[in-house]
């Protein structure tokens, strides 16, 4: 897996269960969250015998952005990667986190920062206005992405906004 060569604009399937699968696009690089690789999901999902075309697959809307390591997912199978299609556009998402993270005691962070790929951090405190539509920009690992693919959500814990 060492040899696996990752471009911008890569296409990947996931298998959601035996009927149904799910495509996501690496569409960034952002080296102020861990160098890691960015994402975006799309909300189609197809028959697993179905192939559709790629170009149509990244016109389809967005369900999330993520960040994820993309060859640990690979390694393990989480995903596949099944072909590649350059045109990404351009990728304009905020992204929250805060340092309340894995405390179990706080319900809900008055402590978060945002920020857009490759570019600082800045700490808003509460979070407000066009905050709140954030995404959680930890860096999710590949089951974490799976299952926000079948379900909409995260199964880990996260801090709430209020």
């Amino acid at each position: 897996m060492s040899g696996t060569r990752l471009k911008i604009g890569d296409v990947f399937a996931v298998k959601l269960d035996e009927a149904q699968k799910k495509y996501f696009q690496y569409v960034a690089d952002d080296i102020t969250q861990l160098s890691s690789y960015v994402i975006r999901a799309f909300k189609k999902a197809y028959n697993t015998d179905e192939v559709p075309d790629l170009r149509d697959v990244i016109r389809d809307e967005v369900q999330f952005y993520a960040h994820v390591f993309l060859k640990v997912g690979l390694k393990f199978g989480f995903w596949e990667k099944v072909g590649h299609v350059p045109e990404v556009g351009k990728v304009d998402v905020l992204f929250r986190g805060t340092n309340d993270f894995g405390n179990p005691k706080i319900k809900v962070s008055e402590i978060w920062y945002v920020w857009r790929i490759n570019e600082p951090h800045v700490r808003v405190g509460k979070l407000e206005g066009k905050s709140r539509d954030a995404e959680i920009g930890v860096v999710a690992a590949p089951e974490e992405i799976v299952a926000r693919m079948r379900t909409g959500k995260y199964s880990f814990v996260y801090p709430a906004f209020e």
